[in-house]
């Protein structure tokens, strides 16, 4: 083996961590919302939360990934601790499926249809089908498509530039010295690991491993506890990546690594026991690239048929190992380790975002319950959903932002996009709830009062801002375009309603039986009710361009009202109709 294979040895690892990168990533985008909608199934079930790890870890091809995915949702909140112990459980057996796909590299026949399951006569097929679709297709999915399996093939590539460089170490004689060093189990553990850590992808490594055995010189017992060693291995990244995350985030790793650390022990002792006892004939035979992916299962289904029952005791350790903290940790809205895996990291964004919809429904429906009854508790109350929607507003446009720089299906994209603009606005309407009973608490340290007309009036405008702010938040809740749509006629009634109310303010004046620092905070308050009604058509307008996704706000707005269809006209009467002022 001179510097040339050596070279070759490099780059086709390089094509082969490149293909498994951009398969991965194309892979996520395919799966979307799906792996969220998957999660969401997550329950107490550990036969479930097995076969989600499994089903998500294929998704994503990394068992890593998926670990650090999940330091980041229980970093975050969205998962507890004993949710996570079947997943990663699950992401073990999961990721052997690269194994398998590498094994049809040892393929041999004269058969042409099974010599085409070889890489080598295969890839170059896939690879021009993955382009043909990429340049030619116009829609994304084909595109992402287009791109699994061109990245399929450069692994594949990347698999047989590996098998052809090492090839002629089976005729070196140093080569058969170094691995001499391997017959000691112990070793062999330690340099899976190692090497499995440095390059920090199992899958790769078990690749290299599996085009070393083409030599014919990796036997069982060397291949084992190399394969077991890469197990162990494949924890580096969710280590590196629990740093600075709370106690809980960080016994999700301690949780992955014993089982991969304790399942090593178990198998360990029970092969080289057996085998110290009954010398197992195979021990010394080479061991083959179909044999490396059966074993590298067999070890990850039968750690987890033996730690599965004990999922409660692997936690309680993880607590002993990493104990609570003393002081109170700080709370993580979004962790930023959730953009590694994009689909999850949008879906968390709406899930935090329709949080702040309820609250800001809850601020406003509080200070308009309020307004005319100030007490302190209903002021407090509305001031601390205030505060808490300014913060996450700050939190989530700034991981919003961060987000919509990595690479995003076409649908993700415009959700983000949504998001931004929704969050603003929810957060504008807690603003006016604030400014609204601020009001309030003017008028009684000045003892003034509304007339009693005024302040029915002002009930049934209180009671369609109501509405409107549930139905917008259901609309946006649910994703909704019907309710959506409904949206802006109830929002040009309160455009009404706050236009009357000011005529009427203007007769009673004329009358004598107002004030003009009355009409100030009526005024005030109707330009508050205004805006509230004017974000909830945002909103709305928001969600409809979600469905259609190369609508413009301003253009649908100004269609809406120029066209008046008769469904618009329906609703806008029946709403008029529902919330009519009282005739004087």
């Amino acid at each position: 083996m001179n510097i040339f294979s050596i070279s070759t040895l490099c780059g086709g690892l390089a094509f082969f961590l490149f293909g498994m990168h951009v398969m991965s990533q194309s892979l996520e985008k395919i799966a979307g919302g799906k792996l969220e909608a998957t999660l969401k199934k997550m329950t107490s079930n550990p036969f479930k939360s097995l076969a989600l790890g499994a089903g998500i870890t294929i998704a994503v091809q990394s068992s890593s990934a998926m670990t650090v995915m999940l330091v980041g949702l229980v970093n975050s909140g969205i998962m507890q601790l004993e949710q996570t112990v079947g997943v990663i459980m699950g992401s073990n057996i999961g990721t052997t499926l690269t194994a398998w796909l590498l094994s049809t590299a040892g393929i041999e026949s004269d058969n042409i249809f099974i010599s085409m399951l070889k890489p080598e006569n295969f890839a170059p097929i896939v690879a021009l089908i993955g382009i043909i679709m990429i340049m030619m297709s116009k829609k994304k999915k084909r595109q992402d498509i287009g791109t699994i399996m061109v990245g399929f093939a450069v692994l594949m590539y990347g698999m047989e530039l590996m098998k052809g460089a090492v090839s002629p170490l089976a005729q070196t004689e140093g080569f058969t010295k170094l691995l001499t060093a391997f017959e000691n189990p112990l070793l062999s553990v330690l340099f899976g690991a190692v090497f499995t850590g440095i390059i920090q992808s199992s899958a790769a490594s078990v690749g290299i491993l599996q085009a070393l055995s083409l030599t014919g010189a990796i036997s069982y017992k060397m291949a084992i506890p190399i394969i077991m060693g890469q197990n162990i291995g494949t924890c580096v990244t969710a280590l590196i990546s629990s740093i600075g995350v709370n106690k809980n985030a960080k016994r999700v790793t301690v949780v992955h690594m014993m089982f991969n650390f304790i399942g090593t022990v178990i198998c360990m002792t029970l092969f080289f026991g057996i085998n110290a006892l009954i010398h197992l004939s195979f021990v010394d035979k080479p061991i083959g690239v179909v044999e490396i992916a059966a074993v590298h299962s067999i070890f990850n289904i039968f750690t987890t048929l033996i730690l599965l029952p004990f999922t409660d005791q692997l936690v309680k350790l993880a607590k002993k190992l990493v104990p609570d903290a003393k002081g109170k940790e700080t709370s993580v809205l979004l962790d930023k380790r959730l953009i590694s895996t994009p689909p999850i990291a949008v879906s968390q964004c709406r899930e935090r975002t329709i949080e702040m919809a309820l609250g800001a429904k809850q601020a406003l429906q509080q200070a308009l319950t309020a307004m005319f009854d100030i007490n302190e508790k209903a002021v407090l109350s509305v001031e601390e959903k205030e505060q808490m929607l300014d913060e996450m507003e700050d939190k989530l446009s700034t991981f919003l932002l961060e987000l919509s720089s990595v690479s995003l299906t076409d649908h993700d994209s415009r959700i983000v996009t949504e998001l931004l603009h929704c969050i603003s606005d929810f957060e504008r309407i807690s603003d006016h709830a604030i400014n609204m009973i601020g009001i309030g608490q003017e008028m009684k340290q000045n003892d003034q009062t509304f007339s009693p007309n005024a302040k029915a009036d002002f009930a049934t405008l209180f009671a369609a801002l109501t509405e409107i702010s549930e139905m917008t938040v259901k609309a946006f809740s649910a994703d909704d375009t019907a309710i959506a749509f409904d949206v802006e006629p109830l929002e040009e009634v309160i455009d009404d309603l706050t236009q009357r109310i000011r005529d009427k303010h203007i007769q009673r004046l004329r009358k004598g039986e107002c004030s003009a620092e009355l009409g100030v905070y009526l005024s005030d308050l109707l330009i508050n009710c205004e805006r509230v009604s004017d974000h909830c058509s945002n909103i709305a307008v928001s969600i409809i361009q979600i469905s259609k996704s190369n609508m413009n706000s301003h253009d649908y707005l100004s269609g809406l009202k120029a066209e008046r269809s008769a469904q618009f006209i329906e609703s806008y009467t029946a709403y008029g109709r529902k919330y009519r002022l009282a005739a004087e």
